[in-house]
């Protein structure tokens, strides 16, 4: 009997924030054939109107499941998914795994029972975040943190630019609340951008807590959808489409060889 043909997973985000996920599911499913979409052209997706935004994502997303016929899509961004997955699901017929706010582990897992959700302004404001925090905060006090830049330090980071230690710390500031002798102990990086930051996060903290990064779960879901690997080994290397079609720097392209990615970029859009 022939073996099964790995599949090809297809994941999407605003930037370079869901490599955090991707290397979580490589990990799932190293056989798979992956191709990343960087909607570049349009970072960071924080100051685009709503319906503007969705019309790009399900047009981005849309061209890209017409040239690479994935078998599963990982929508690695936040804001995408609390937004325009309902739309991806309802206008394509190929599984979607989405990425939201780990509110409901964050808030079973504090013993101070202070959370903070620390998110890009456009995720924290939306009305989807404030639902699983009603839904699962099990008596928790949890803090919104919009950050206008951390996702723009983390893509600079790979760039070869870090920032400077002051702001960073200056964006995570207000997760950390001391107040009646209970200190936030649990925050949730409810961007895909932060854990590639997360480091310098722990090292800049004004006490330690527990980060919360969701790709774990989310590659244990695409393990569900997509079942076992086929073979042990990823068979090809990762294709990265930037939509802007800019050609990655040499740092960058230093940093996607770390993650299995093979030379060059092309142009979605």
């Amino acid at each position: 009997m022939p073996s099964k043909a790995p599949p090809t997973i297809l994941l999407f985000d605003s930037g370079l924030g869901g490599l955090t996920v991707f290397r979580e599911v490589v990990k799932a499913r190293p056989d798979a054939r992956y191709i990343y979409v960087a909607d570049d052209a349009a970072f960071p997706y924080g100051g685009i109107a709503e319906a503007a935004l969705i019309e790009r994502v399900l047009a981005v997303v849309g061209q890209a499941i017409a040239e690479h016929k994935p078998d599963l899509v990982v929508v690695a961004c936040n804001t995408a998914s609390t937004l325009a997955l309902a739309q991806l699901r309802a206008r394509f017929t190929v599984p979607f795994v989405g990425t939201v706010p780990a509110i409901k582990p964050a808030c079973a897992a504090s013993r101070s029972k202070r959370v903070a959700v620390l998110g890009t302004q456009a995720t924290v404001a939306r009305e989807y975040t404030k639902s699983l925090i009603r839904e699962f905060a099990q008596g928790c006090e949890v803090a919104l943190i919009g950050s206008a830049r951390l996702a723009t330090f983390a893509e600079a980071e790979l760039h070869g630019e870090p920032a400077a230690d002051a702001a960073i710390a200056g964006e995570i500031a207000p997760c950390f609340v001391d107040q009646g002798g209970k200190c936030t102990d649990t925050v949730v990086l409810a961007c895909t951008h932060y854990p590639l930051l997360i480091e310098r996060l722990r090292k800049l903290a004004p006490w330690p807590v527990d980060w919360i990064d969701p790709a774990p779960a989310i590659a244990r879901r695409v393990a569900e959808l997509a079942g076992p690997p086929a073979s042990p080994h990823q068979s090809e290397p990762a294709q990265i489409v930037f939509t802007s079609g800019r050609a990655p720097s040499p740092a960058l392209k230093a940093a996607l060889a770390g993650y299995g990615f093979g030379e060059g970029s092309s142009r979605a859009n």
